[in-house]
């Protein structure tokens, strides 16, 4: 069982950044691969990025690959997500979620573990 808390949302305005976290419980961490999703209310769970389970493969949307950075430290179990020059369009829930592949994973139905969810909030 993994257990993934994301921190690290809130509200910025618009050409800010932020750096979201998502701590997990567990050894296996480094097992995982790890992936982000944001969803906004009424609309399905967006794919954001995801990374392999040693951190030497990640993949994005092709929307957010020139702003968002995905990065692990497996030693604290933890997968970051910085996002730089935001937009009102960011404005979503963000979700960390981990996959039991080891490689990066785009379908959220590959994923076995989710988070609680963090609001971001980019104002224009």
């Amino acid at each position: 069982q993994v257990q993934l808390v994301e921190s690290g949302g809130g509200l910025v305005q618009a050409g800010g950044s932020l750096r979201l976290a998502c701590a997990a419980s567990g050894r296996t961490f480094s097992a995982y691969a790890m992936g982000w999703f944001r969803q906004v209310p009424g609309k399905e769970r967006e794919f954001v990025a995801s990374i392999g389970a040693s951190g030497g493969s990640t993949y994005y949307a092709n929307s957010l690959k020139e702003r968002f950075t995905i990065s692990r430290d497996n030693a604290k179990n933890t997968v970051y997500l910085q996002m730089n020059s935001l937009k009102p369009e960011d404005t979503a829930v963000y979700y960390c979620a981990a996959s039991r592949l080891s490689t990066v994973v785009r379908l959220s139905t590959l994923y076995n573990y989710w988070g609680q969810g963090t609001q971001v909030t980019v104002s224009s």
